[in-house]
């Protein structure tokens, strides 16, 4: 039954106010069943059932009553609760129903406690004589919010691995599974054993046994703060847009850094910067694989630059395109360079012959934009991007004169995996690396998201600065979480980003998490229209304001969607997390939700339709994924994305059975469109090594 968020009375599921205090309930309830990363820590007594026989039963009840409460005494006091007792064993779940950020942690400690305590139990009683085997494994299980008397807690394979570990530890040992000690192998001392051939698993599993703590548990603490320690690159970056305004010539520079470096916040003060100093500043960004499209992150810069919204109909965002660049470069061009731009934004259906000519005209139309005053092209995510986009860049860095851009790209290190030359050789080029900060910058930061003070901020700073790594999104994430904390500080900090989001998370109102949740299925950015459906109007306002006073979400000050609010999650991690805490079958229904909306919405455009794909397919309705599929193909491959289209085309058959009659006709335009790809690649590889050879 749902509960009242006020004062928390069960309520029949048709009630709109409370029964007990009239204050409205939620129309959105959340979901009864998670899916969760939890830690499950299995304890059995050794020999215990052959000696109960030869015991009396009262004798034997004193004897598991006493192993019984000090077990449970010491799980909880790592903060996880028993699931069940069975016979002479224990189990204990770490990670639901609430996460705390070091579950993993928290339950090797928790079965080094028992250990203890054990050999406690059996020093202060004579002729005891206790002896036990545990296990601690981490992974993935269905987990019930609010489960009915005798009902278990989490069902998954996690559990019965934990199981067939402890069977196999040794008398008074720990084995751990390997999630487990790839998350607590800095904290605790393991020895490598074989590889465990258990009964039901078809591969040998690994596991590790657990010595001791090689630290205490490290304590809590968090809050924003200014950019600390890039005082460096943001001034290469200001001395670079001098020149470009100055001299009116093209700058291409890449920032590298690992994930949460603090390349989009480098990026956002020099956006301002560029803001205030008169420049006109339009950001694309590049998507992981399901939201992704071709030339993706460039459409979406010429669209800011023409005006076109994702819900204008077709024939408004053609008559919008034509008619800025007619306004541009005179009816002469306007013709060749719209409908060029178009299929680039997928919205004409023409293929072009040559991509030559089509990259051509972006360049004129860049060129022209810029004529009028300094540019700032912002690509965030490029490690993210397909060729198709990566060429674009290029081209734009090596071919544009005389006027002034200045590109710049953010991107993890991977984007030389695939570009292992990229920006050699153009004459205007700078790559910088962001390196994590020093332990005294990380310090500073950590002391200005931290919201404690005196000794017990330097204490706090420190731990942080450690478990951090020098990561500001690493510092920044675990602050948020210690600053939330309302009870008293958790035994130990964090130690995995998933964890210290999810222990966030868990931190939340209820209602302003299962916002969350339902926002995360649209993607990294949402519209407050797609979760209309769930929420009452005046239920969203208040959420949005709560969620972004928290730093979670941010509106966009610009949508795709005409008369649609914008957000974005502030860290795709918050986002990734949020959503895998969905049961399969509730992550259908809102993927349903979602494509009916954007069907709704009209929108147009590669990526609008690959969109719409997406959740149709991860609705659990393929078939109503096909045709969008081929249609993002299709327009990928007019535009020359030839290595794009071939993966559309491929997703689109794995939506199809496989006595499907069309599966013929699309093997056969993957494989035209793949070999088109390889031979753009095989040119591209000929063009560079003639420029080497000249």
């Amino acid at each position: 039954m749902p509960l009242c968020p006020s004062c928390a009375q069960d309520n029949p599921d048709v009630a709109k106010f409370c029964l007990a205090c009239g204050a409205r309930m939620s129309p959105a309830v959340e979901s009864a069943e998670e899916r969760r990363v939890v830690t499950v820590i299995f304890i059995d007594l050794v020999g215990f059932t052959s000696r109960a026989e030869t015991m009396d039963p009262e004798d034997v009840q004193e004897v598991l009553s006493l192993y019984y409460e000090r077990a449970r005494a010491d799980i909880e006091s790592f903060g996880g609760m028993v699931e069940k007792f069975i016979g002479d064993a224990v189990m204990g779940i770490f990670g639901a129903p609430t996460a705390h950020g070091d579950d993993p942690e928290r339950g090797v400690r928790a079965a080094l406690a028992v250990v203890d305590s054990v050999a406690e139990l059996n020093a202060q009683h004579d002729h005891l004589d206790l002896q036990i085997r545990i296990a601690v494994n981490t992974g993935e299980a269905l987990v019930s919010l609010n489960p009915a008397p005798g009902d278990a807690i989490a069902t998954g394979d996690v559990i019965n691995t934990a199981s067939r570990l402890q069977s196999h530890a040794p008398v008074n040992g720990i084995l751990v599974g390997a999630e487990t000690y790839a998350c607590t192998h800095e904290t605790i001392r393991y020895e490598p054993i074989d590889p465990i051939t258990a009964k039901g698993k078809a591969a040998p599993v690994r596991a590790w046994r657990a010595l001791a703590a090689t630290c205490s548990p490290r304590e809590s603490g968090t809050s924003r703060a200014p950019l600390v320690a890039r005082a460096r690159e943001l001034r290469i970056l200001h001395d670079s847009w001098q020149r470009v305004a100055d001299d009116g010539a093209l700058q291409m520079v890449t920032v590298y850094g690992a994930s949460g470096i603090g390349k989009t916040r480098l990026g956002s003060e020099f956006v301002q910067h560029v803001t205030d100093n008169g420049g006109r500043v339009f950001r694309g960004r590049s998507l992981p694989y399901r939201d992704s499209g071709a030339y993706g992150a460039f459409a979406g810069q010429v669209k800011q630059i023409v005006g076109i919204f994702e819900s204008d109909p077709v024939d408004i965002a053609l008559g919008k395109l034509r008619a800025f660049v007619e306004e541009l470069l005179g009816a002469t061009e306007a013709d060749t360079v719209s409908g060029h731009l178009g299929v680039i934004l997928g919205l004409e259906r023409g293929a072009v012959a040559d991509r030559e000519t089509m990259f051509f005209s972006v360049r004129c139309f860049i060129e022209a934009v810029a004529a009028a005053g300094p540019v700032l092209l912002v690509f965030e995510d490029l490690h993210w991007a397909d060729s198709g986009l990566l060429d674009v860049v290029e081209m734009l860095a090596a071919r544009v004169r005389n006027v002034p851009v200045f590109i710049l790209a953010l991107s993890r290190p991977d984007l030389l995996d695939a570009r292992p030359g990229w920006g050699s050789g153009l004459p205007s080029y700078l790559a910088l690396t962001l390196d994590p900060l020093s332990d005294a910058d990380a310090r500073e930061l950590a002391g200005h998201l931290l919201a404690t003070g005196g000794d017990e901020l330097l204490r706090r700073v420190a731990a942080l600065a450690a478990t951090a790594e020098g990561n500001p999104l690493f510092l920044e994430q675990l602050a948020a979480t210690l600053n939330e904390q309302t009870a008293a500080l958790p035994a130990a900090l964090p130690t995995t980003i998933r964890g210290i989001v999810t222990a966030r998370l868990d931190a939340l109102p209820a209602e302003e998490r299962s916002l969350l949740v339902d926002a995360a299925v649209i993607g990294r950015v949402f519209w407050r229209g797609a979760l209309a459906r769930s929420w009452d109007d005046e239920t969203l306002s208040r959420l949005f304001a709560a969620l972004d006073a928290r730093d979670l979400i941010q509106r966009e000050t610009t949508s795709i969607i005409e008369g649609q609010q914008q957000y974005a999650f502030k860290h795709g991690m918050i986002r990734d997390v949020a959503y895998e805490t969905l049961p399969r079958r509730r992550r259908q229904e809102r993927h349903a939700e979602v494509a009916e909306f954007l069907e709704a919405a009209s929108l147009t455009g590669t990526e609008a339709v690959a969109a719409k794909a997406r959740h149709w397919r991860d609705a659990g309705r393929p078939e109503r994924a096909v045709d969008y599929f081929l249609t993002a193909a299709e327009q990928a491959g007019n535009g020359w994305a030839k290595d794009r289209a071939a993966l559309f085309y491929g997703e689109a058959l794995d939506c199809l059975p496989e006595d499907d009659e069309r599966r013929r006709m699309i093997r056969a335009k993957q494989a035209l469109t793949a070999a088109a790809a390889q031979h753009v690649a095989d040119a591209r590889e000929f063009r560079r090594q003639q420029q080497l050879a000249d």
